[in-house]
């Protein structure tokens, strides 16, 4: 069965003319139809604002596609006449405007902008995450409308289709050889039903504590001598291993076999999907991905059960392959014309397309065809008329909230998962996973919390609801450098565990916390420390007068410090241990190993007790000391030199006290601080993102109209004259009767003094000149006999300008005293008119 169109297609274009004619008269009955039908869709404009609305390319036909049309009309003809007994393959489905389209020319490569959308993982979860299923009905039959791309994106409502067309738009555009499938899968893949399966990020986890195992094993490290098993032995367990796990397989099995009985229409259900062929984009193998989950599956994945046709926007082809074992034994190879039947017979696919391009760039280099040839060949086969649908645009905010009302809510089996958009919720919260112990969910075992944003640096956080448990870690540069932070309750922890990072001072990376010990584990500290234990004493009965006391002063029973191996001293001098036992006043001390030595030298120490009221200070005698040596012709220290060493020990005892005191401070404090921090969530709003460029955009004009407010108000207070006045009130609002007389007293008073301290300074200036003057003139008659030409210039000059600068402070005196009684009576009349004074002084 093949479709070829020869050269001369005249009578195929007055066919479809034709057809057009007689379609004319049931154009009216289809759109009553569609407008019926787009009620009970996702399509909520009316019909005809949606006509209108559309581009041209979107209500008609181009002669290309009518002629497309009649291709697909004559190709379903042959196909229903050879294959009676199956079912009708989707060629001309129906768009929003009630104008049927080949399938082929709704999909529209359309290339990534986002970086996110480059890959065929971000493309798939991003269809998945954006749009919202419309179940097909009934589900055994092929949908008869088929949406573009660019309405499901408005609407995001879909079909199977319409995610497999979009997602293939996508993956086309990313260079990927992509194709649209349709045909028979299972009722929860068609359904959207994940209820019965595990949730991903389960065994995403699984797989990273794998491989964190795997990657703290050292390769160089000495391997272990080869233990001696026997193999008969070995194969008995991992028989046994397999039996457990195919019963445990059965039992889940009967569990969901229990809970969903058998689908009735199991091979019937209608699914569309996509399929992505190898040799593009680095691709080595075949598989499935299902646009409802954005999962991959292999071809052989017993999910999907039988292919109909599968299509991109070159070509259609129809499977002519036995489909009873589901997709196991199928082949992909569409260029095999037994196993698959083109509609447009001889249309190149896209690996054809590839490698024309290469050839006739070599051939044009090499110069081996004419241009006359090329355009013949051209001419040979009819070609896929380009898409109609519009450019399909994703903006970086579809990318950001991600799915319909910003959240999506998915059920696995045993787990429930929640994700929302960034900045949906005030705690930054993005993903929940709660994991339930039965099929029902009733029964909670644990929570999981993904966060972003925060100005706290939390990103995750795990509540075991069965153990109290509650899991904490944070990114790096927080306060404290806390990284990790694990507790049984924040009232009142019996237990906790602090992990820090190696930013810290003091080289403190972990931090156990029981009821009555304390571990600390350093790291790259100086003095070689590694190890602290701190025991407390749990046998004090704390009484009334410690109910208010520190709680960092709890009474210590020991305290265990281990230090690595110093090189620069001599082993039997290098401590490897130190124990303060404060309840026996003892010490002890443990150095390393020599080198062919199995024990250690040792040195225990009691501390002489200190004097007091009744007793005098107890003297330190070699009875205090007990020590072994490994290497007995040594010579023993002596007495100096032992009592030098205790008192070393009694300094570093007392710092190790402050330490443990300034650690349970410290502990307290962050016990504070994530209070307050949880109580007062503070979100960190990106630029780089659109909800933070708008926020940041709200903050700024916040900001402005704040500064303009202040503005507004410093100039306001600069033209208010009695503001001066109502400062020594405290800007009272209300002013008494007395206030205001003694205000309008007060700033007449004012403003007399400033008008005589005026007249007085132009007074002042006028006394100068004129005094000036007075002694230019003197000198002149003193030494005018013996003044020569250019002096007696220079004189009369300055004489000219000083009596010019005397009549001008003159002109100016007289002129301020005319004024002043003018200025006084109207400041006197303003403050009679001002609002709140006038009615207290007019009364």
């Amino acid at each position: 069965m093949e479709t070829v169109l020869g050269s001369d297609s005249e009578e195929q274009v007055r066919r479809g003319e034709t057809e057009e004619e007689e379609e004319e008269e049931e154009e009216d009955r289809e759109l009553t139809e569609l407008d019926g039908t787009l009620s009970n869709l996702h399509v909520s404009a009316p019909l005809q604002l949606l006509l209108n609305l559309c581009p041209e390319s979107y209500r008609i036909n181009s002669p290309g596609e009518l002629r497309l049309l009649a291709v697909a009309d004559s190709f379903c003809r042959q196909y229903s006449h050879l294959c009676p007994e199956r079912k009708p393959l989707l060629l001309c489905p129906v768009n929003e405007c009630g104008v049927q389209k080949f399938v082929s020319t709704t999909l529209r490569p359309t290339p990534a902008v986002c970086p996110e959308l480059y890959t065929w993982e971000g493309c798939a979860s991003f269809v998945a995450d954006f749009l919202s299923l419309d179940p097909l009905e009934p589900p055994v039959d092929l949908p008869r409308y088929l949406f573009s791309s660019t309405s499901v994106l408005q609407s995001q409502r879909a079909t199977c289709f319409e995610y497999a067309t979009l997602l293939c738009s996508l993956l086309l555009g990313a260079h990927y050889d992509a194709y649209c499938v349709s045909g028979y899968a299972v009722r929860e893949m068609c359904l959207l039903d994940q209820s019965l399966q595990e949730c991903p990020l389960l065994d995403t986890e699984g797989k990273s504590v794998i491989s964190e195992q795997e990657q703290q094993e050292n390769k160089y490290a000495a391997k272990p001598l080869r233990e001696l098993k026997s193999h008969f032995l070995m194969q008995q367990q991992k028989k046994r291993r397999d039996a457990e796990a195919a019963l445990l397989h059965r039992q889940k099995s009967q569990e969901d076999g229990e809970r969903r009985p058998a689908d009735p229409l199991r091979g019937l259900r209608v699914h569309c999907w996509v399929l992505v062929l190898s040799g593009s984009r680095s691709i080595r193998e075949n598989f499935f991905i299902d646009p409802l989950t954005g999962n991959s599956y292999s071809t052989d994945d017993d999910n999907f059960l039988g292919v109909e046709s599968v299509w991109n926007n070159l070509n259609y082809y129809v499977n002519m392959q036995d489909c009873r074992n589901s997709c196991t034994d199928m082949l992909f190879d569409l260029g095999d014309l037994r196993m698959w039947e083109p509609v447009l017979f001889g249309a190149a696919s896209k690996k054809q397309l590839i490698l024309s391009v290469l050839n006739k760039k070599e051939n044009k280099m090499m110069n081996r065809i004419s241009s006359d040839e090329e355009e013949e060949e051209q001419r040979r086969v009819f070609e896929m008329p380009r898409s109609w649908i519009s450019h399909i645009t994703i903006s970086k905010k579809d990318l950001e909230t991600s799915w319909p009302q910003r959240t999506k809510v998915t059920r696995y089996r045993k787990a429930k998962l929640e994700k929302f958009a960034a900045y949906l919720r005030s705690d930054g919260l993005v993903t929940r996973l709660t994991r339930y112990q039965d099929l029902d969910c009733t029964e909670v075992v644990t929570v999981k919390e993904w966060y972003q944003h925060r100005n706290d640096l939390l990103e995750e956080r795990e509540v075991n609801e069965l153990h109290g448990v509650t899991t904490e870690r944070f990114r790096r540069g927080r306060r404290f450098h806390l990284l990790f932070h694990s507790f049984t309750a924040l009232s009142a922890p019996t237990q906790r565990q602090m992990e820090f990072s190696s930013a810290r001072v003091d080289g403190l990376v972990r931090r156990v916390e029981s009821p009555g010990e304390v571990t600390e584990v350093f790291k790259g500290r100086d003095d070689f420390l590694h190890h602290r234990h701190i025991v407390f004493d749990r046998r004090v009965q704390f009484t009334e007068a410690h109910v208010g006391a520190d709680p960092g002063a709890r009474p210590l029973q020991k305290v265990v410090e281990r230090f690595h191996r110093n090189r620069s001293k001599p082993a039997n001098e290098d401590v490897a241990e130190r124990v303060f036992l404060l309840a026996q006043r003892r010490v002890e001390v443990t150095c390393h190993l020599e080198d062919g030595r199995f024990i250690a030298s040792k040195r225990s120490f009691i501390k002489p007790r200190e004097s007091t009221e009744q007793k005098k200070a107890e003297d330190f005698t070699p009875d205090l000391v007990s020590s072994f040596q490994v290497d007995p012709p040594e010579k023993p220290l002596k007495t100096l030199t032992l009592y030098e060493m205790l008192l070393d020990l009694m300094k570093d005892e007392e710092q190790v006290l402050l330490q443990i005191k300034e650690s349970e401070n410290e502990v307290r404090d962050i016990l504070s601080c994530r209070e307050q921090e949880e109580r007062d969530v503070q979100l960190h709003f990106s630029p780089w993102t659109t909800t933070g460029a708008v926020s940041a955009r709200r903050r700024r004009q916040e900001m402005e109209r704040l500064a303009a407010e202040e503005q507004r108000w410093l100039q306001e207070k600069e033209k208010d004259i009695l503001a001066p006045l109502l400062i020594r009130l405290h800007d009272a609002e209300t002013l008494s009767a007395e206030d205001a007389r003694q205000l309008h007293r007060d700033c007449l008073a004012e403003f007399k003094l400033r008008l005589v301290e005026h007249a007085n300074l132009i007074q002042g200036r006028y006394e100068k000149e004129t005094q000036e003057l007075q002694k230019k003139q003197q000198w002149f008659q003193k030494n005018q006999l013996s003044m020569t030409g250019q002096q007696e210039e220079e004189y009369q000059a300055d004489c000219s300008e000083r009596m010019l600068r005397i009549r001008v402070a003159k002109r100016r005196l007289s002129m301020h005293k005319e004024a002043a009684s003018q200025m006084y009576r109207a400041l006197d009349q303003k403050l009679k008119r001002d609002p709140r004074l006038s009615p207290h002084l007019l009364s």
